[in-house]
């Protein structure tokens, strides 16, 4: 079986570039979430505290569907 084709330096950077360039726009269509998430972090970082896996994940949950659902759009 043959190795996978790998995918030319150019359309990697262009792809990543694109993806780059709607990322404003979805996190401004994404604010609340965004707000949500970041208040949530901030919330369980104070003083000496660490972040603990999925503490925030309702939060992270709610903002990737945001951006899942207006990237689509976006198409």
């Amino acid at each position: 079986m043959a190795a996978p084709r790998a995918m030319p330096r150019r359309e990697v950077w262009s792809r990543t570039r694109e993806k780059l360039r709607s990322f404003p726009h979805l996190m401004a269509a994404c604010a609340a979430e965004a707000s949500a998430y970041g208040r949530c972090v901030a919330a369980n970082t104070q003083g000496s505290k660490d972040l603990r896996k999925d503490k925030c994940a309702n939060e992270f949950q709610a903002l990737k569907n945001c951006f899942t659902v207006n990237a689509k759009k976006a198409r």
